[in-house]
Formats: C-alpha cells, structure tokens, sequence
C-alpha cells in the first residue's frame, strides 16, 4: 500500500512531504508562542522600544520563510519532473527574495518610528523633524527598499536589469512629462511640511479663501471655511501664494472708523474717545491695553474717530466684534454722541443773478 505511485511518487513520500508541511505549522505555533510569551515580556522590561518593535516586526517574515522551507523540502523531494522543478527554483528565488526584503522593509519601518517618533507625542521628533512628515520619509524609504528587492528578485531569475531599468526610465520620463501638476504639488506639500508654513488645525488665509486646515496631504490641502464648505487647494498654488498664517498672529488687529456729527463738541469728542479706550474692561475678548482711539480726520460729513483694538487669541473672533460693536452703540447713544450719516449741504446765494 505505502509503496503504491500516485503521480510518480509513492504514498509514503507524499505522506513525509505532507508531515513536513504539518511540522512547519507546528514550528511557526510554537514560534509564534515563544515570541508572544517570552520575548515580548522580556522586550517590555527592557528601557528601549526597538527590541519591542523588532520582536514584532520579525515574526511575520520568518513565519514566512519556515513554511518557505518546508515546502521547498516536501516538493523537492518528490519526482515531479524536470520542467516543474525548474519552475519551483525560479519560484523560490523570487518568493525567497521577497520575504527577506519584506523583512528587511518591516525592520527600517519600526526603526524609523523608533528613532523619529517622540515619546511625548509632541509636534516634533527627536531629530526636530514635524511628525507630518515621518509618514513622507517611511513611505519613501520603503519605495527604496521594495525597487531594490524587487529588481534583486528579477535579477536572480535571468532578467537583464539593464534592459529593464532602460526601459523603466524611458517610462518614467513618460509619466514625469504627463503628470507635471502632480509632481509640483507634491513638491509643494514636501514644502509645506519642511517649512512648517502651517499645521493642521491652524486657520489660514490665501487669497479670499479664510478657514481651518482639516488635512495637509502631498497633493493637496483641505480648508474648512467659517460657512462650513471645504476648499480643496493644490499645494503647488500654496508655495506661490501668499499665505496668512492667522493662528500664529499673538491676537487679531481690528480696525474701525466712527464718524460723529460735525455738532458734536470738543468735549464730546474726547468723552467718545474715553468709552472707547475703557472698553477693555466690559468686553472680555478685548486684549487689555491693546485699544488706541484717536480723532483722524475731518470728513466730508463726519468726525472721525479711528477705533485699533486686538482680539485675544483665545476669544470668538465674530463673538467679540459684536460685542465690541453692541458697547459701542450703547455707551454712545447713553452719552448722546451722534452718529454721522452721508449728507451735503448745498448754500445758495440769494443775490445772486439765476437767469
């Protein structure tokens, strides 16, 4: 019975490659149980955060490269013929090549986090660099890793890699000349970042465009207007643009013109500018000290009185603008100070000859 072929082979070697196969998932189990319960516990006492990240970025790949193994054993030891083995070898060069760069590609990933990411989870790493960007350089380095691998993989079946790196080349100027816009607004969010113009949550102007940044990405930069919309800008028109950064402002400079009758009086003018220097102390969003009030100018149906006043950087910008103009108009009209509106007064000389 045991001696009996089936495809070539008798039933005693396709039952040895089989337990070879069962015995590699008992291996990877217990391997599996080793790392969790041992290496684990004693990476979590150790004061370092790289052995914790290597004990479980190398599991994956070496789970991987057991059963590799033992399927390379069990289906080589088996008659299967000339052609299928010659497959299986190119196969095994290229999967074998793969797992090692898949290894190698989850250890520099936890090493980067490890080495940029601050313990503290501020804005910034280690090294100084804004976490926005950890994302950009892991990514760029994985690419890196991966095109290595794969052109190694390539290279072990017979693939001529120059011909392939011609022919890639001639590909990529291909795609460089087709997707220019998205090369400069990739560009542009890499500015972004390493200039650290803005951040996520910083309200921003450009243009007419005010509002909040929800997300800054390669291509693109998404706004949150006062109204709700979203305003999706390129970054490539962000680093040509003139950007206010508002956030980083200490408070919001608001500038207003009063303009009171010309019957107003000496005396009322300089009451009008004293309510108006004092009302720091009855609206809170008022930065104290920061008012100036001063009689401008003579205009053509007013006296003008320029209010300068800053919003607290904590404070409702609109809330407070309102309030600020609610004093306004009730401490004026409680002083009966006017307020002036367009006119023109036109004299005629009477003596004069009309016709």
């Amino acid at each position: 019975m045991w001696d009996k072929l089936y495809y070539g082979n008798s039933l005693r070697d396709w039952g040895i490659s089989l337990l070879i196969i069962v015995g590699a998932l008992i291996v990877n189990k217990l391997i599996s149980i080793i790392n969790r319960r041992v290496v684990r516990r004693i990476a979590e006492r150790s004061r370092t955060r790289i052995d914790d990240l290597l004990s479980d970025a190398l599991e994956p790949p070496i789970l991987l490269g057991v059963m590799l193994f033992a399927v390379w054993i069990s289906l080589g030891r088996l008659d299967l013929g000339a052609k299928f083995h010659h497959f299986l070898r190119n196969a095994y060069e290229v999967l074998v090549t793969i797992n090692v760069t898949w290894l190698f590609a989850r250890v520099i990933a936890r090493l980067i986090e490890s080495l940029l990411t601050s313990r503290d989870g501020s804005a910034t790493t280690r090294l100084n660099i804004n976490t926005h960007l950890i994302p950009l350089i892991k990514r760029g380095v994985l690419i890196i890793v991966w095109a290595i691998g794969i052109v190694m993989a390539l290279h072990n079946i017979g693939v001529t890699v120059t011909t392939l790196m011609g022919t890639l080349g001639i590909g990529g100027m291909a795609f460089a000349l087709a997707s220019q816009d998205t090369i400069k607004n990739i560009f542009g969010g890499v500015t972004i970042f390493t200039d650290q113009t803005f951040q996520i949550g910083d309200i921003i102007r450009i243009g007419d465009t005010e509002g909040t940044v929800v997300d800054v990405g390669l291509r693109s930069t998404r706004l949150r207007t006062y109204d709700g919309q979203l305003v999706i800008l390129p970054n490539s028109q962000l680093i040509d643009a003139v950007v206010t950064n508002i956030s980083s402002e200490p408070g919001r400079r608001i500038v207003i013109d009063l303009g009171l009758t010309y019957d107003t009086s000496p005396e009322k003018m300089r009451q009008a500018m004293a309510i108006l220097s004092s009302m720091d102390d009855r609206v809170r969003g008022v930065e104290p000290g920061s008012i100036i009030a001063a009689f401008v100018a003579f205009a053509d149906s007013s006296l003008t009185i320029r209010l300068i006043y800053f919003i607290r950087k904590s404070a409702d910008i609109l809330g407070t603008q309102t309030e600020v103009n609610f004093d306004i108009l009730s401490q004026f009209n409680a002083a009966g100070l006017n307020f002036a509106f367009p006119s023109r007064t036109i004299y005629i000389d009477k003596g004069s000859d009309l016709s």
